[in-house]
């Protein structure tokens, strides 16, 4: 891939401005956790746990410390640890395998980045609950949720085999790769457009078989993506790498207009956060191929539009990243922000035209 002329610097201060807004804006000190949205006087607007919201929050405080190793990513690590421990009632189990998934995903990364130990045991107790999630209904699969485990979809399954194949990767436990090949092999026969790459939501939701082709979302795209670009790495296989390149074109072909090719606005809550999934696992793909030019400049692009477009002048971000928010921020639409910008630091020069 040719290198760009392209300042890293400048992405940093960008992720930098970001992160300060996350802390400034959104930390609630007595919860130990962010406040779901800003403002949010005496923390009133948290009514909801969205425990998945806040394993995407560990996520980018990883990011932050990955690239700084400043010792407040740290500080901040544990108190969320905690603050998230107390809030779920003493363990971290839940109801919602995919959320589990999130959580133990970003408390691996944590644990790898920071060596302490009661990280890696999260993500390992979470790890052992969420295999409980498989069953024979629609011939495999993760369920979405513990009360209804005859519907399986992506969110639940996608993350699960990128769960797999990175425990693989840090411990080396064969069984580890062997469920992500597993899980991975069932959301391709069964979750993705086999003429086109894209991938579709769920199966058997109203539990008629029916399979939710029209629910198109920029998350299910980036969760596929990574986890073939996890197994690829792994067994050296051509074919993971050409799913996540077909899933990527179509996502962009299929999601994005086609003048700008910005991520679309998917609205508030949990849709706040499914550009930043996306654009994690598309620079997983610019990471792992030296032909993915075209996978590079969507990202540039996208983070321009949005610093340039997108944000507020305290560098808080909207569900739309053409144009700054107005009014309450929610912390998924900022996290998504963050992970689009902390990317565009990570990849530094290797992005652009």
């Amino acid at each position: 891939m040719k290198q760009l002329k392209i300042e890293p610097r400048l992405w940093e201060e960008r992720a930098d401005k970001a992160q300060e807004a996350l802390d400034h804006y959104f930390w609630n000190e007595d919860m130990g956790m962010y406040n779901i949205e800003t403002p949010c006087p005496y923390g009133e607007c948290n009514t909801i746990f969205h425990y998945w919201w806040m394993a995407h929050a560990v996520d980018t405080l990883v990011d932050g410390l990955l690239r700084t190793r400043d010792r407040r990513y740290e500080e901040r690590l544990a108190s969320l640890h905690e603050g998230l421990l107390r809030r779920n009632g003493g363990s971290w189990p839940n109801e919602l395998y995919d959320d589990m998934e999130w959580m133990a995903l970003s408390w691996l990364r944590a644990y790898q980045a920071t060596g302490k130990e009661s990280y890696k045991q999260t993500s390992l107790i979470l790890w052992q609950d969420i295999k409980t999630g498989w069953n024979d209904h629609m011939g495999g699969g993760i369920a979405w949720q513990k009360s209804q485990l005859d519907y399986k979809n992506t969110p639940a399954n996608a993350p699960a085999a990128i769960l797999a194949a990175r425990l693989y990767q840090a411990f080396g436990d064969p069984q580890d790769l062997e469920w992500a090949e597993r899980i991975l092999s069932w959301q391709k026969k069964h979750l993705v457009d086999p003429e086109t790459g894209f991938v579709w939501d769920g199966l058997n939701r109203e539990g008629d078989g029916t399979i939710d082709k029209d629910w198109k979302y920029t998350y299910n795209q980036g969760v596929y993506i990574g986890a073939a670009i996890e197994l690829y790495r792994i067994t050296d296989q051509a074919g993971y790498l050409e799913d996540a390149r077909q899933t990527f074109a179509a996502a962009v072909e299929e999601l994005t207009g086609p003048q700008l090719r910005v991520l679309p606005d998917e609205g508030g809550g949990d849709g706040g956060l499914f550009k930043g999934i996306l654009v994690r696992y598309t620079a997983e793909l610019v990471k792992s191929d030296p032909e993915a030019r075209e996978a590079a400049s969507f990202l540039q692009r996208n983070a321009e539009l949005l610093w340039e477009r997108g944000k507020a002048e305290s560098a808080l971000f909207g569900t739309d990243w053409c144009r700054p928010p107005g009014g309450i921020v929610q912390l998924s639409s900022q996290l998504s922000g963050i992970k689009l910008l902390e990317r565009m630091a990570e990849l530094g020069t290797i992005i652009g035209e």
